[in-house]
């Protein structure tokens, strides 16, 4: 039932042409149905009660079942339907989704249902499925915020699909090596799928030694980059760009950089919105009968404690006293904040002090859940050295300059160094950094007609103080004010060691408000991490250019 062998092909679904789609619906139904009926009448002579989904059927069918809830074509949507419902009147069971929606964090009757989507996420949802081949669960949290969503697929899919340095399958795989540093099974399963349907070779899947010189040599700027990008320095780059024939070119280098950051952060948003396995891929569905209760064992082995989350997820929708509370002398402390800005400026010394505080002081924040995660042999063959990991400037008597912004920027230096090299993606990265910056719907929780800009500074500048950057016209002292110790705790985990966040972490921070508003706070999280490790990466490369 391989595609690569020609029976069931794919492609045809992700036409805008309804003709087209249902040209391609009549032959996937044709080949499904004859392997099912092969495999049934097989089953029925050697008296076997319930045959199994086998020899390439189970993969088809769990696709269909994915096109039965996901794809934004309803056309599709129903007739997959019917394809599973003729495999199981033929005795083959079929199967079913595991978990509740596209998040586990959060209720999947809070989040936009396919189908019921209004025009503008339409359009959205029917670009993503027309040049991925789907819909997936990324992007049904981030259309939470259409005009950013819209931005995040444009570079995606330019950085992936589009004309550039990298051949389609180095592109796939570097998304592999990156996601993996994380443990992201989630992205790694994803790109797995596309790699081999670019063309890749499988034998590169046996891990990072089995790809070619030219891959192993990033492995060392992916592991840097992703964990500690302060360390990166003009010889690392000058070692990718002269190591002879398995050398990089400038170009290819960009190009190779700006797809780590982008799925390192990515890898970020994943576990920061607890974002489920794709209903296609291992974890999403299940052959198994739902039992009596609709939860079986199964179900738990996979991480989804349905019945619990549901819960718990309603019970911390009660408003209480506490968390309204909670909101009112947040938006309290930003009016006082705004009127201590206007009557007096600290100087320039006490700034760079109270950075330096806030800098240190971060490296304490941990969360009482931290324990090491071993990697899954799964993911961990993607890279090598799985011990190496995020770690904090001043422990172990390491220290670690300031990076000034002042000296290098983004806006300065990055953009142009970017744009020179892979034409166009400046343009598209700086696009989408002030969409997510300056997004706002001027509300907080309950309240209308909120300037949250001081708020969203300060998320954005905590998070590029742990990475040493800091800002001389920001006055520190104000992230103390506005985010309070569970906030940052969940803000460090999704940043440095995305892989331990739990939903309890979720849970407790900004707990009366939207949930659409902690997705707004992932996707500053996401950007500030891609722009810090960028910046990094961008100086190290203007220093071995000048």
């Amino acid at each position: 039932m391989e595609e690569r062998e020609g029976e069931v092909r794919w492609d045809g679904l992700c036409s805008r042409d309804a003709a087209a789609r249902a040209a391609a619906l009549d032959t996937i139904g044709q080949a499904v149905l004859r392997r099912a009926e092969s495999i049934a009448s097989g089953a029925a002579a050697d008296g076997l009660p319930v045959p199994a989904a086998r020899d390439g059927l189970g993969e088809a069918l769990a696709r269909l079942l994915m096109l039965s809830k996901r794809c934004p074509f309803p056309d599709v949507r129903e007739k997959s339907e019917a394809i599973l419902s003729g495999v199981q009147e033929l005795g083959i069971r079929i199967p079913r989704p595991l978990g509740h929606g596209p998040s586990r964090f959060i209720p999947e009757k809070e989040t936009i249902q396919v189908g019921k989507e209004d025009t503008t996420m339409h359009t959205l949802f029917a670009e993503s499925f027309a040049t991925l081949g789907r819909l997936d669960n990324v992007t049904l949290v981030m259309v939470f915020h259409p005009q950013y969503l819209e931005s995040f697929l444009k570079t995606q899919h330019y950085l992936l699909q589009m004309d550039g340095p990298l051949p389609l399958h180095y592109r796939h795989y570097i998304g592999i090596m990156a996601a993996a540093r994380h443990q992201c099974s989630y992205l790694v399963n994803l790109h797995v799928n596309d790699f081999l349907h670019v063309g890749g070779d499988p034998k590169w899947l046996n891990g990072l030694e089995n790809a070619p010189q030219k891959l192993q040599n990033l492995g060392e700027l992916n592991k840097m980059l992703a964990h500690r990008p302060w360390l990166i320095t003009k010889e690392h780059i000058e070692q990718l760009l002269k190591t002879e024939e398995n050398s990089w070119s400038l170009a290819e280098l960009i190009h190779a950089v700006v797809l780590l950051t982008h799925y390192h952060s990515l890898a970020s948003f994943t576990f920061g919105c607890g974002i489920s396995p794709e209903i296609d891929c291992e974890g999403g569905h299940t052959f198994r009968p739902p039992s009596v209760s609709n939860y079986c064992i199964c179900d738990i082995t996979n991480g989804y404690h349905g019945v619990d989350e549901i819960h718990a997820s309603q019970a911390g929708s009660i408003p209480s006293t506490e968390s309204v509370c909670e909101v009112e002398a947040l938006m309290e402390k930003m009016k006082q904040l705004q009127e201590c800005r206007d009557e007096e400026e600290a100087s320039q010394e006490e700034m760079a002090t109270r950075f330096e505080r806030e800098k240190r002081e971060s490296m304490f924040v941990c969360s009482s859940e931290d324990e090491e995660s071993a990697a899954t042999r799964d993911v961990s063959r993607h890279f090598e050295d799985t011990s190496y990991g995020y770690k904090d400037f001043s422990r172990h008597g390491m220290h670690v300059p300031t990076f000034r912004a002042q000296d290098y920027s983004w806006e300065d230096h990055g953009y142009s160094l970017v744009n020179r090299l892979y034409p166009d993606v400046g343009q598209l990265l700086d696009e989408k950094f002030h969409i997510a910056y300056n997004l706002t719907y001027n509300t907080m929780a309950m309240h209308k007609d909120v300037d949250t800009s001081m708020l969203r500074r300060a998320i954005w500048n905590y998070i590029h103080c742990m990475f040493g950057i800091r800002y001389d016209d920001y006055d520190y002292g104000e992230i103390n004010q506005l985010l309070d110790r569970s906030f940052k705790v969940y803000i460090k985990t999704v940043v440095c060691t995305p892989e331990k966040t739990t939903k309890r972490m979720y849970d407790s921070f900004w707990r009366q408000f939207e949930h659409s508003e902690k997705v707004h706070v992932n996707l500053l999280l996401v950007e500030a991490r891609m722009q810090a490790e960028l910046l990094y990466a961008l100086r190290a490369i203007t220093r071995y250019m000048t």
